[in-house]
């Protein structure tokens, strides 16, 4: 299969998503001997303008997103369903999460690049370190890496070896309740977070705080915000809409950033209490026979 280039498209507000897509990317590439480029879409400016992406039949999108509440980021999603065309551009969905599931945003994912006239031929969904939580602090380890890796080069003997034919099917990926999804659809529900009391944990405009004493002033966090929500004046003032991603937190070298939130802060100890456990990653590539997975 002629395949001309390798575009990594990642929205990636803590970086971590970025560096699993870059990886599988950059092994497709390589094993094809191709050009990889980027399209990182995180930032407003990358998103303002509403400026689409068109991608050719000679060209392999990998496309990866985070798990918010079991689906794509709500406030990403938009830019997924209009920024991005295919014309049956061969594309790999990939998601991560914060070792406690990816429920529904492969199916998601694979549904919304479908609908956009992409052909998915692969999917994975691959562990790291938890945004806000203490869970699954070691991750991506060593292990992690290399299945990363080997996916990237599986894709892409995949695509050097099979008939075109076999990526007329829907490729099976599972869905939140783990059966295999062979028929993708729009995705209706979020994950309901809870508390250590067991009840729905409500924290939707929760927002970080700033310890003034420690900030100084560097507007790393107003640069780094993905919805552009943090003050250019003032970094202690959020105006606009938080969505979790902790991106302010973890760049503040001040340590100046944090949530007081007691739901959200609720929610984040029953993660902990909860899913220490490591989890898996999972793969799924298009095959001869539809209704296999990897």
């Amino acid at each position: 299969m002629d395949i001309c280039e390798i575009i990594a498209v990642y929205f990636s507000p803590a970086g971590k998503t970025k560096d699993v897509c870059l990886r599988i990317a950059n092994a497709c590439a390589h094993a094809l001997q191709v050009p990889l480029y980027e399209d990182d879409f995180t930032l407003p400016a990358t998103h303002a303008e509403n400026t689409i992406r068109t991608y050719n039949s000679k060209s392999l999108v990998v496309f990866a997103v985070p798990t918010y509440a079991g689906r794509i980021p709500n406030k990403a999603l938009p830019f997924v369903q209009t920024l991005f065309k295919g014309n049956g551009t061969k594309a790999v969905a990939v998601a991560t999460f914060g070792n406690r599931s990816y429920d529904n945003v492969l199916a998601e994912l694979c549904y919304e690049l479908t609908k956009a006239q992409f052909c998915v031929v692969g999917a994975g969904a691959f562990v790291c370190k938890h945004s806000f939580a203490n869970i699954g602090t070691a991750r991506p380890n060593e292990n992690d890496i290399e299945e990363q890796q080997q996916f990237g080069a599986d894709v892409a003997s995949l695509l050097q070896t099979q008939d075109e034919t076999i990526f007329t099917n829907y490729l099976p990926v599972r869905d939140a309740t783990k059966k295999i999804v062979t028929e993708y659809t729009a995705v209706e529900h979020y994950y309901t977070p809870l508390g250590v009391d067991g009840q729905p944990a409500l924290f939707l405009k929760a927002k970080p705080i700033t310890d003034v004493a420690l900030c100084d002033g560097c507007m790393e966090c107003v640069s780094r915000c993905p919805m552009g929500s943090i003050a250019k004046d003032n970094p202690a003032n959020v105006p606009g809409i938080c969505i979790k991603c902790h991106a302010c937190v973890l760049c503040c070298t001040r340590h100046a950033k944090s949530f007081d939130d007691i739901a959200f802060l609720s929610h984040k100890k029953y993660l902990e209490q909860t899913y220490q456990q490591p989890a898996k990653n999972e793969v799924f590539l298009a095959a001869a026979n539809s209704d296999s997975a990897l």
